[in-house]
């Protein structure tokens, strides 16, 4: 919007411009014209008095017609110029006001750096304190499954035992049968346990 409003303060202000550039120019040879074919004089001529007259009347009429273009120029000009004025007032007002936040931060880096630096020394240790816990935890928990492995395995090798010791007293037994039963005894034994069958 702006930019449409310039550019069309520019063309106005080239028109007025070239405007004025013909007037000047016309009259300009207008007066060559009149002096050419006239020898000039040191009295007020007839002639000079309608130079003075046409240029007093074209000097007033470009006056009346580029009054108000030039008048809209110079305070549209006026009002940018203003305009930027302001945002660049506030621009510097924003500026000062973020240095004055960045001097107060760097006043307080250091005790803003101490408390970061104790804040992560408190975190270190409360992880610390969680890794111990969690170790320890997990200690007895290996523990714990070692002390039933153990026991296990004691339970297992006490069975074990137990078996390989009934089977060494079942062969220790029978040897010791075999060696105290005689023949006759064993005879003895048969004829009882037909007996029992028989009856």
């Amino acid at each position: 919007m702006e930019t449409k409003l310039k550019g069309k303060l520019r063309k106005r202000h080239l028109k007025i411009v070239g405007f004025v550039t013909v007037l000047v120019t016309g009259f300009g040879s207008v007066v060559l014209a009149s002096e050419a074919g006239h020898v000039v004089h040191n009295s007020w001529l007839e002639i000079d008095t309608w130079k003075v007259l046409n240029f007093g009347i074209l000097a007033i009429a470009g006056f009346f017609i580029a009054k108000k273009p030039v008048v809209q120029f110079f305070s549209s000009r006026k009002q940018e110029i203003a305009d930027e004025l302001s945002s660049l007032e506030q621009k510097r007002a924003d500026a000062e006001k973020k240095l004055a936040e960045y001097q107060a931060k760097f006043k307080n880096l250091d005790q803003e750096s101490k408390l970061i630096v104790a804040d992560y020394i408190k975190q270190g240790e409360e992880a610390k304190v969680r890794i111990l816990e969690e170790a320890a935890a997990q200690a007895d928990k290996l523990e714990d499954m070692a002390k039933r492995t153990i026991e296990q395995e004691f339970k297992a090798a006490k069975a074990s035992l137990q078996h390989e010791i009934a089977e060494l007293a079942m062969e220790q037994a029978e040897a010791v049968i075999k060696e105290s039963i005689s023949s006759e005894d064993q005879d003895n034994l048969v004829d009882q346990y037909l007996k029992k069958v028989v009856a």
